[in-house]
């Protein structure tokens, strides 16, 4: 398998999970493949995303009791089926509020969160933005194909404007959320773009997403071939990628193809030019480490509908505490406090407080 380097290293997403027996037999994609048949349509992005993730997880190194996938309501929401891990399909974007309770309470688990379009942006953005902000040690896989494929095509926050669905039989009116730029926004300590169709990057992505501590984002655009087909068919095709797609990659120049560049022009913007005719000072040298997102946010906002220029790679990791790991150290010093007692001797008075009252 090809591989690719991102640029950096984790910081250590599985801290505190249990690692395999140095004795332990080597695990492989078998081992995470449950005995559920697989059902979305043929020709789904899904396959491929679900074929990468049960390929990647023996790298982990961690046993299959120790990890738990979460989704929400969607094509996507089928994932935990087929992993023989630990899973739940829970309800319409509540997927990282229920993540949040695991990550809280089993500091032995590493929490993954598979979501879509609609899931995520619609019915669950506040659930979204509220994960991404209080940095919950968890994995989010966003699956972005632009469309509700579950409930038959209706248009999506991703949806590009002017799209006929069956919901919008003139055309969409709204203006499509950019997930990155919303992450950015959110405060999102690591947040990356990866496609459904590029093995090696998707697989790279997904490697350095794990070993973040926090919440990782993970954009993955994923074509849907009944009620969207097509939608990123500019950036699959080997001739019209190699001039659109903008690799992000730490530390080095942001490029889009072989021949243009991204520099800063005379108001302090972003503008991709010819890379002979680039004036070497104003290069934009990409910075995932940088505390001000600014810079990845603008990056994230040269994308747009013509899909001219798409970034695509890890836009931000940087280290924060995270709210899992504040909370233990909360419980933990309140049970020191006790004397080192974690339960209650009188569970009554426990319940009742001190400002009761009795009704007659």
């Amino acid at each position: 398998m090809t591989t690719i380097d991102l640029g950096f290293p984790g910081s250590g997403g599985t801290h505190g999970v249990p690692r395999l027996a140095p004795d332990a037999l080597p695990q492989t994609k078998k081992d995470f493949t449950s005995d559920q048949e697989v059902r979305w349509c043929p020709g789904c992005g899904d396959y491929a995303i679900l074929a990468a993730v049960q390929s990647f997880l023996p790298s982990l190194g961690l046993a299959r009791e120790n990890i738990v996938f979460v989704s929400g309501i969607g094509c996507a929401s089928r994932f935990p089926y087929y992993l023989d891990t630990f899973g739940m399909h829970s309800i319409h974007g509540r997927a990282p509020s229920i993540a949040t309770g695991l990550a809280v309470a089993r500091e032995d688990l590493s929490v993954w969160v598979v979501t879509g379009d609609g899931d995520a942006l619609s019915i669950g953005g506040n659930h979204l933005i509220h994960a991404l902000r209080r940095n919950v040690n968890m994995t989010i896989l966003l699956f972005n194909n632009r469309i509700y494929g579950l409930t038959k095509g209706q248009y999506s926050p991703t949806s590009a404007e002017g799209l006929v669905t069956k919901s919008s039989p003139l055309g969409s009116v709204d203006r499509p959320f950019n997930p990155i730029s919303l992450a950015l926004g959110a405060g999102g300590t690591f947040v990356a773009r990866t496609m459904d169709s590029d093995r090696a990057h998707l697989t790279a992505t997904l490697k350095a997403a794990a070993e973040h501590r926090g919440t990782s984002f993970v954009e993955i655009y994923q074509n849907c071939p009944i009620f969207n087909d097509g939608a990123f068919e500019l950036i699959k095709d080997h001739e019209q990628a190699q001039a659109r797609l903008m690799h992000l990659v730490h530390d080095q120049p942001v490029r889009v193809g072989d021949h243009h560049v991204v520099i800063r022009d005379h108001h302090d913007g972003f503008e991709v030019v010819g890379q002979r005719s680039a004036d070497a000072s104003r290069i934009v040298v990409h910075d995932a480490h940088a505390e001000d997102p600014s810079q990845a946010f603008a990056l994230s906002q040269l994308d747009g509908p013509e899909m001219t220029h798409v970034p695509m790679g890890v836009f931000r990791a940087v280290s924060r505490p995270t709210y899992d790991d504040q909370v233990r150290g909360q419980v933990a010093g309140a049970v020191a406090a006790r004397g080192g007692r974690a339960d209650d001797s009188d569970l009554g008075s426990l319940l009742a407080g001190k400002d009761t009252w009795t009704v007659s």
